[in-house]
């Protein structure tokens, strides 16, 4: 039976290390790439990764899409530098000042937006001025290995205002927006990224899962017939209104004309994500894409409305307060908390990637987590 787990993260003030600028060294690879980065930045420490896929023959090394994001890296903030050596397997990355100001990023090289996006989400607050970034490429069809922008939007900017980014007044909160869709593999989308900048991150005890009491979603559909996104919103709320009677989700069809809800890229596509939300706020998500692999045929969308029906109840059966994508960011945000106070957050399983960010975190900040299984 799968347990559920109450995380509760030391006294950072008493617990955290001095900082040194001796080198972090890792010889496993891209494992974790962005957020060792991400870590860092936030800690001013100096980081080596080896061994990038030298056993590749056809293309060892880092790919494009992350040289991309070190691109990105070195566009918000100042003094950051980068030595990759001839075959690409290894670099050296000395971390340099987050300055935020306003930015144009479109060298997404074939991942989505939402890819990169998700990477500097925990950077955004903590840069001199509040943080700006006009994307473009591809906003939706990679839901299978990428976090979408709707994702980003519906599930970790509540996170980033839990911990009191953007919830003052003085500034708008933060948001990121899809401007124009671009499905894959061709892209042709845009989005954006605002995130205001924090003094201290405040602490969350976050315990009570509540009981869920809403669902809703959204059909993306790009230049597609409207009734395949009306035949996806039918399944999916077939399945969900055995469970709720608050459900609505919503149809979005994209043409190529721009007279039409804007436009959108000129690659087809179909998608869906949808959220529950419980009583005490805890929000969790489930997107899903059309299957268009040959050798199995196209998807039906009936199947793609219901798969994500299914998906958004595998991940409420997993109970917690946080969702399984979003673990790492929590728990690195809980990390540099007010000292003075304990943050708690209570997550469902603990996800491989939730288990090597403790890891990591105690590594790089000195920071222990404390795990208490929940009995009920």
């Amino acid at each position: 039976k799968k347990r559920q787990h109450q995380t509760s993260g030391s006294d950072a003030g008493a617990s955290r290390k001095k900082s040194t600028k001796a080198t972090l060294k890792f010889e496993d690879g891209p494992n974790q790439f962005r957020f060792r980065l991400v870590c860092s930045l936030l800690t001013l420490k100096p980081i080596s990764i080896r061994n990038i896929r030298p056993d590749d023959i056809e293309e060892p090394g880092l790919r494009d899409h992350e040289v991309a994001f070190l691109k990105l890296l070195d566009m918000i903030t100042d003094g950051s530098s980068v030595e990759i050596n001839n075959t690409g397997t290894s670099l050296r990355f000395k971390p340099g000042l987050l300055l935020g100001g306003d930015h144009v990023f479109d060298n997404c090289e074939g991942r989505s937006i939402g890819w990169f996006m998700e990477g500097i989400l925990p950077l955004a607050p903590f840069g001199k001025e509040p943080l700006t970034i006009h994307f473009k490429g591809i906003t939706d069809g990679h839901s299978s290995k990428d976090l979408s922008v709707d994702y980003i939007q519906a599930i970790q900017v509540p996170i980033l205002q839990h911990f009191g980014v953007g919830v003052d007044g003085e500034s708008p909160p933060p948001e990121a927006k899809v401007i124009k869709r671009g499905q894959a593999p061709l892209g042709g989308g845009e989005a954006s990224l605002f995130c205001p900048i924090v003094k201290s991150l405040s602490s969350t005890d976050f315990t009570d899962p509540g009981k869920f009491k809403r669902a809703r979603g959204t059909v993306i559909g790009c230049r597609i017939s409207p009734s395949s996104s009306a035949r996806v919103a039918h399944a999916a709320k077939g399945v969900m209104h055995n469970l709720l009677p608050d459900v609505w989700i919503h149809t979005e069809t994209h043409s190529g004309s721009k007279h039409r809800s804007g436009g959108c890229g000129p690659s087809p596509g179909l998608g869906v994500w949808m959220t529950l939300q419980s009583t005490t706020g805890v929000l969790i998500c489930s997107e899903v894409c059309q299957d268009v692999n040959k050798s199995r045929g196209i998807e039906l969308p009936e199947d793609l409305g219901q798969r994500c029906a299914y998906d958004l109840l595998k991940e409420a059966k997993k109970g917690g307060c946080v969702d399984t994508h979003s673990q790492q960011l929590y728990f690195l945000l809980m990390s540099g908390a007010a000292p003075e106070d304990v943050s708690r957050i209570r997550t469902g399983t603990l996800s491989k990637i939730g288990i090597a960010s403790l890891r990591l975190i105690k590594l790089v900040f000195g920071i222990e987590f404390k795990v208490i299984p929940c009995g009920d």
